[in-house]
């Protein structure tokens, strides 16, 4: 087994328990904040999609990422500016922030979730072995570490989706 193949097997089951949340929710339930000092589902899918497109993309394929390629960025009611990924945002950004319609936050997720799969796949372990500056960390490491990160923020992402499903309709984080 390839270690691509680990890490894509990580991924799937993340999505399969976000996709398993996201069935369960209407705008209403994936637009609700638990509190004032939290983020919403639909913020966090939109984070967590903008991160793995900006992170397979840009950061490691050198390619055009999907939120402009694709026009996703004039969908979604943020600044348009392909480097925003909700990182910094305060929690007044986040309140005042209006998430587009379910199938369109479905949509570019479905989409960099693609994305991201088949560049994975091309990734050969001299790639993986690569040492260099992946931003936004400054400082040379391997590529095969900042895969591991992402995959890490991504899956603790997926774990804040299911749990918020399960805090709005119950029954269980996952099934």
């Amino acid at each position: 087994m390839l270690p691509t193949e680990a890490i894509l097997a990580a991924h799937r089951r993340n999505w399969d328990m976000i996709d398993t949340a996201l069935s369960e929710l209407d705008y209403d339930l994936l637009t609700r904040r638990p509190e004032d000092h939290c983020n919403s589902v639909a913020w966090i899918l939109w984070h967590m999609s903008r991160v793995l497109d900006t992170f397979i993309n840009t950061r490691l394929m050198s390619r055009e990422q999907v939120w402009g390629k694709n026009g996703w960025v004039s969908q979604f009611n943020v600044p348009d500016h392909l480097e925003d990924r909700g990182v910094g945002w305060t929690e007044q950004d986040v309140s005042l922030w209006t998430p587009p319609e379910k199938d369109i936050q479905l949509g570019y997720y479905e989409e960099v979730k693609a994305v991201f799969n088949s560049s994975v796949h091309e990734l050969t372990n001299d790639h993986l072995a690569e040492s260099r500056i992946i931003l936004p960390v400054e400082t040379p490491r391997l590529v095969a570490d900042a895969l591991g990160q992402v995959t890490w923020d991504a899956i603790a992402h997926g774990g804040q989706i299911a749990y918020l499903r399960g805090l709005f309709v119950g029954n269980g984080w996952h099934r």
